[in-house]
């Protein structure tokens, strides 16, 4: 008899293959903001990473199949797309490195802290503004709870070990909100990273880092060409979303300190 479950999520793929990736058919999909956010998580062998609101583990995977030495946590608030998760994990071979936990960043479980890398994709839109998504997980992904950008970013620089590393992804015109909340929270080595979609055009999405109880000066560092003009991905934007590549860039010289 068919698995009923089967019909309500899709098999889908990242990295060109190398990440296999279940989720919902209608609820939040992965598109390139987790490849992207991985991307720039300069993660070593035997560190320690949350991957905070991880969905069903396109972030966490993404970086497990670049740097597969690494130990990755996931918390995630909706069951639904923790237990795809922990499928996912099972799915790639990571069963061991990448260990999903249901969970409101709010409130996050017990001995859940003191990480390397915290990465993360918060919900890109403020509570109440625009349209809600038709879907109710989607709309759970992508607008403001209870937790705001400012609590979303508290919440994961808390659990980061001292000069550890938070990593994030948003929309660039919200670039000035994500700098106020990270003001009197103890981060520095702030680095920004912009995504244009086409040369010339302004960029739509910023990759941000800090680490907690550095204080280097902010850079404002080179940016990322998504597409060509004829819509085709630039070779660089290639290299990250289908070979794996790293965004270098956002490893400061602080981080070997």
């Amino acid at each position: 008899m068919p698995d009923p479950s089967s019909e309500a999520e899709t098999e889908d793929s990242l990295l060109n293959g190398r990440v296999r990736l279940l989720q919902p058919r209608d609820g939040y999909r992965a598109a390139i903001d987790p490849v992207l956010l991985a991307a720039a998580v300069a993660a070593r062998p035997g560190e320690r990473v949350l991957d905070l609101g991880c969905g069903v583990g396109a972030a966490a995977l993404c970086l497990l199949a670049r740097c597969p030495e690494v130990m990755v946590a996931g918390l995630e608030v909706q069951d639904s797309l923790a237990g795809l998760g922990r499928r996912n994990a099972a799915l790639n071979g990571h069963e061991g490195r990448f260990v999903v936990h249901c969970g409101d960043a709010a409130v996050p479980p017990a001995g859940l802290g003191d990480f390397d890398h915290v990465l993360t994709n918060p919900p890109f839109f403020e509570g109440g503004s625009g349209t809600s998504a038709a879907n109710a997980s989607r709309a759970r992904a992508h607008q403001e709870g209870e937790l705001d950008l400012a609590g979303w970013i508290k919440a994961a620089v808390k659990m980061l070990r001292p000069k550890g590393r938070l990593t994030l992804i948003h929309r660039a015109e919200r670039l000035g909100d994500i700098l106020a909340a990270m003001r009197g929270r103890g981060v520095g080595d702030i680095g920004i990273l912009p995504l244009w979609p086409k040369a010339g055009r302004a960029a739509g999405r910023v990759i941000v880092s800090a680490r907690k109880g550095v204080r280097s000066p902010l850079r404002l560092l080179p940016g990322l060409v998504l597409h060509g003009e004829a819509g085709e991905f630039t070779a660089q934007a290639e290299a990250v979303l289908r070979n794996g590549a790293a965004l270098d860039p956002l490893a400061g010289p602080a981080d070997n300190k």
